[in-house]
C-alpha cells in the first residue's frame, strides 16, 4: 500500500505500526526532504509528488492495491487521491473526521462499485470507536430514532489536528435532523455526561464525523455529537459565531496555520501510553425510552495507528463489498474491540 502524508505526526505513527505488523508501505508526500528522510530511516521505498500533479499521482499509485491518505486537513487532499484510486481501481482509506469529506466520499459510492473498490474514510480515532459504539447502541435499541455521542480524551493534539481545528473556527456546528445534516451555532448545546469511573464532564456540541457516518451505519435520523473541551475553547467557539467572516479571512487563516505549526508535533510516547479516550453514547426512541453505553480505548493517536493499519490489512485481505463503507459497516463492532476498546452497557 501507499501512505500519503507519511511524514506527518500521525502518518509516522502509522508507518511504524505497519512495520511492526510486517508491512512495507510505499511512503509518499509532497515534501521531498521529509519523505526521503523517513524512507531512509526505515529502509522503505518513497515517492514525491503533489496532489495537483495528476500524472505523477497516477504513476505513483498504479502498482499499489490500496492508498491510505494521512494528509490533512482532508478537505484539501481527499478528492484528487480518491479520483486517482477510482481511475486506477485501487482501494482508498483515510483517517479524516471531517463531515464534508465523509459526505463527498459517500456520494462516490456508485463510482466505487463500478470500479470494484472500497472507499473507507475515518479509519482512525475519527471515527472507528464512535462508529462501532453507535452501531452497538442501535443493536441494543433497533427502533432508536435519536443518537447522541460524546468523547473525552487527553494527551493534547498534533499539529495537523490543531490546523484542522483552527480552520474550522468561524464555521457553524452541525447535527443531523430527520436524516439531513443541519447547521447550528458553534457550541450551541451543553449537557453533563458520565463517562464512567467518576469521569463526569460537561460537554459541548461539536461537528464530529459521526453526524455523517452514524447515519450510514445505523440509519438513525437524528444525531448529535459532543466533546469535553476546556472552558477557554468553549468561549472561543461561542465568540466565533460573531466573527466568522474575520476568522475565515485568508490573512487570519495564514496566521492561524503558522500558530498551529509552531507547537509540539504531538503527544510523546509516554503521554500516549498514559492517556486514554472515553466515549459515551445514548439512543432514544419515540416512546421516550433511552439506553446508554460507554466505550474506553487508548490514546487517540495510538488507536489511530493501530486502527488504520488493521483496516488496511482487512481491506487487502479481500472479502468486502465494493463501494462507500464506514468502519462498523465494513468490519462490525468487533473491529474496535479487537483493537483494545471495551464497551460497558449502562442500566
Amino acid at each position: 500500500m501507499l501512505i500519503y502524508g507519511a511524514y506527518g505526526y500521525t502518518g509516522t505513527l502509522i508507518v511504524e505500526e505497519a512495520l511492526e505488523q510486517g508491512l512495507r508501505p510505499l511512503l509518499a508526500g509532497r515534501n521531498a526532504k521529509k519523505v526521503k528522510a523517513l524512507a531512509e530511516r526505515y529502509g522503505l521505498p518513497s515517492a514525491v509528488f503533489g496532489l495537483n500533479d495528476q500524472a505523477a499521482l497516477d504513476q505513483a499509485v498504479k502498482d499499489q492495491r490500496l492508498v491510505l491518505n494521512c494528509a490533512g486537513p482532508f478537505a484539501h487532499t481527499f478528492r484528487p487521491v480518491v479520483e486517482a484510486c477510482l481511475r486506477q481501481k485501487l482501494h482508498y482509506l483515510d483517517i479524516t473526521g471531517e463531515i464534508a469529506v465523509f459526505e463527498a466520499v459517500a456520494a462516490l459510492n456508485d463510482a466505487a462499485v463500478k470500479a470494484g473498490v472500497i472507499l473507507l474514510s475515518g479509519v482512525g480515532f475519527d471515527v472507528v470507536p464512535t462508529d462501532c459504539l453507535a452501531t452497538h447502541l442501535k443493536n441494543r435499541m433497533p427502533d432508536a430514532d435519536h443518537l447522541a455521542l460524546a468523547f473525552h480524551g487527553g494527551g493534547g493534539f498534533s499539529r495537523g489536528t490543531r490546523r484542522t481545528m483552527l480552520e474550522a473556527l468561524g464555521q457553524a456546528g452541525a447535527v443531523r435532523r430527520d436524516g439531513r445534516i443541519a447547521r447550528v451555532p458553534a457550541a450551541w448545546k451543553m449537557r453533563d455526561v458520565d463517562f464512567g469511573e467518576g469521569h463526569t464532564r460537561t460537554v459541548t456540541s461539536i461537528p464530529w464525523g459521526d453526524v455523517a457516518t452514524a447515519w450510514y451505519s445505523t440509519g438513525i435520523p437524528n444525531i448529535e455529537t459532543y466533546a469535553a473541551l476546556p472552558a477557554r475553547q468553549i468561549r472561543a467557539l461561542r465568540l466565533s459565531r460573531h466573527f466568522g467572516v474575520v476568522l475565515r479571512s485568508a490573512l487570519l487563516q495564514s496566521l492561524l496555520r503558522r500558530r498551529a505549526a509552531a507547537g509540539l508535533a504531538g503527544p510523546d510516547a509516554a503521554t500516549r501510553r498514559n492517556t486514554q479516550s472515553l466515549i459515551w453514547g445514548e439512543v432514544r426512541n419515540q416512546a421516550g425510552q433511552a439506553l446508554q453505553s460507554q466505550l474506553r480505548c487508548g490514546n487517540g493517536y495510538s488507536f489511530t495507528a493501530r486502527a488504520a493499519v488493521a483496516a488496511a490489512r482487512r481491506v487487502l485481505g479481500g472479502d468486502l463489498h465494493p463501494g462507500f463503507q464506514t468502519p462498523s459497516r465494513a468490519f462490525g463492532i468487533g473491529f474496535a474491540l479487537a483493537l483494545g476498546a471495551r464497551i460497558t452497557d449502562l442500566p
